[in-house]
C-alpha cells in the first residue's frame, strides 16, 4: 500500500520552492565551504559551552539546495510513516491498484505542497532518521536569501546558524538514544491509529482550520495520539530551546553582529504577509515558535537555578525528559528528576 506518491511529492515540492535567490557559481561554491567549515568550527563551541561531547564527523554535514532538503524530507517521512502505512493495510486490507495510485498521487500534491512551502523556509535542520547516526542539513539558498533580506554580515549570519543547527548534532550524537526514542514514539501514533478515526478527524481538523483556529496537528487528535504528541513537543521544546541558548551563550564570543543579528531575525519573524502567517498557522508553525520561546526559558531558568552540569541529567534518558507540562514549570522538572 502507497500512502503518498513521494517521487510526485518531491517533483510538486520542487517546484514550488523554486531554486532561490540568484547567486554565481563561485558565490554559490564559496557559501557551501564557508558552511561547511561554520559546523566544522561550531561542534567544539557547543560541546564546551554545553558539556556535551560527541566524536567529531559522527554524522554528515550535508550543504543542501532547495530541492535536495525536500528530497532528504521525503526520504524521512517515508520512513516514519512506514509503520503507519503497514498498520491501515492490516486493518482495512490492500486496496485496488488504481485506488491506490490515485489516492496516493493525491496524497503525493498535498505533502509535495507542504514541502514547497518549508522548502523556502527552513535555513537549517538535523535529521535524527538517518542511518546510521543522523545527518546535519544546511540549506544554502535559504541562508543566503535570509542574510541578503537581514543585510546581515554573510559570515557572522552563516556562523549563527550553523550553531544552532550544530547543537542539535551534538544533542543527538552525545546522546545516540534520542533519535531512537523519538522514532519511538512515532511508531506509537501507528498503534493509536484506526481508519474510521483518520475519517473522524480529518473532518475535525478540516472544520477546525476554517473556522480558523486549527492546524494540521488537529487531524491526530484521539487522546492516545495527544499523549504521545504532548511528550513529543516536551522533547521538541527542550531541543530548540537548548539550541537557542547556546546560540545565544556562545554568539557573542565569536559573532560581532550577533545582536543585530538576532534584534533583525526576531523582527523578521513578526513581518509575515497574511498568506504567510495562514499557512504558518496550518502547518502548526506558530507551535514550532512557541517551542523556541517556552524551551529556551525552561532551559535558562534550570541552568540558572542548578548549573549547567546538573542541567545536563536531561540527557540520561527517556525518564529524564521534560514533559510539556514540565516545560512550563520548570521548577516541577527539577523537583522531580534532581
Amino acid at each position: 500500500m502507497n500512502l503518498v506518491d513521494w517521487d510526485f511529492a518531491v517533483t510538486v515540492g520542487s517546484r514550488i520552492a523554486g531554486p532561490g535567490p540568484e547567486v554565481s557559481a563561485d558565490e554559490a561554491a564559496a557559501a557551501v565551504v564557508e558552511l561547511r567549515e561554520g559546523a566544522d568550527r561550531s561542534t567544539p563551541l557547543v560541546s564546551e559551552f554545553t558539556g556535551l561531547r560527541t566524536t567529531a564527523g559522527t554524522a554528515p554535514v550535508l550543504v543542501v539546495d532547495r530541492a535536495g532538503w525536500i528530497q532528504a524530507n521525503a526520504d524521512g517521512f517515508a520512513k516514519i510513516l512506514s509503520p503507519i502505512v503497514d498498520k491501515l493495510t492490516e486493518k482495512k486490507g490492500a486496496p485496488s491498484a488504481f485506488s491506490e495510485a490515485i489516492g496516493s498521487r493525491v496524497t503525493g500534491g498535498e505533502v509535495g505542497l507542504m514541502l514547497g512551502f518549508l522548502g523556502t523556509k527552513v535555513l537549517g535542520q538535523f535529521d535524527p532518521f538517518f542511518d546510521p547516526h543522523g545527518r546535519l542539513l544546511l540549506v544554502a539558498p535559504n541562508i543566503v536569501h535570509v542574510e541578503r533580506e537581514l543585510h546581515a554580515d554573510p559570515h557572522d549570519f552563516r556562523l549563527w546558524v550553523c550553531l544552532h543547527e550544530e547543537t542539535h548534532r551534538v544533542q543527538f550524537t552525545a546522546n545516540p538514544w534520542l533519535g531512537q526514542h523519538l522514532l519511538t514514539q512515532m511508531n506509537a501514533v501507528a498503534d493509536t491509529i484506526e481508519p474510521t478515526a483518520i475519517l473522524e478527524g480529518v473532518r475535525r481538523g478540516a472544520a477546525a482550520i476554517r473556522g480558523g483556529d486549527g492546524s494540521i496537528l488537529d487531524l491526530v487528535s484521539s487522546p492516545e495520539q495527544k499523549e504521545i504528541l504532548d511528550r513529543v513537543t516536551g522533547v521538541m521544546s527542550l531541543l530548540e530551546g537548548h539550541a537557542d541558548v547556546v546560540m545565544d551563550g556562545v554568539g557573542p564570543t565569536v559573532i560581532p553582529s550577533v545582536e543585530q543579528i538576532r534584534k533583525k531575525f526576531n523582527q523578521r519573524r513578526k513581518g509575515a504577509g497574511t498568506l504567510d502567517r495562514m499557512l504558518r498557522k496550518l502547518l502548526g508553525l506558530d507551535a514550532k515558535m512557541a517551542q523556541y520561546r517556552d524551551g529556551a526559558i525552561f532551559v535558562r531558568h534550570v541552568v540558572d537555578k542548578v548549573g549547567m552540569e546538573e542541567f545536563n541529567a536531561v540527557w540520561t534518558g527517556p525518564e529524564t525528559l521534560p514533559s510539556k507540562a514540565e516545560i512550563s514549570d520548570p521548577d516541577a522538572w527539577v523537583a522531580r528528576v534532581l
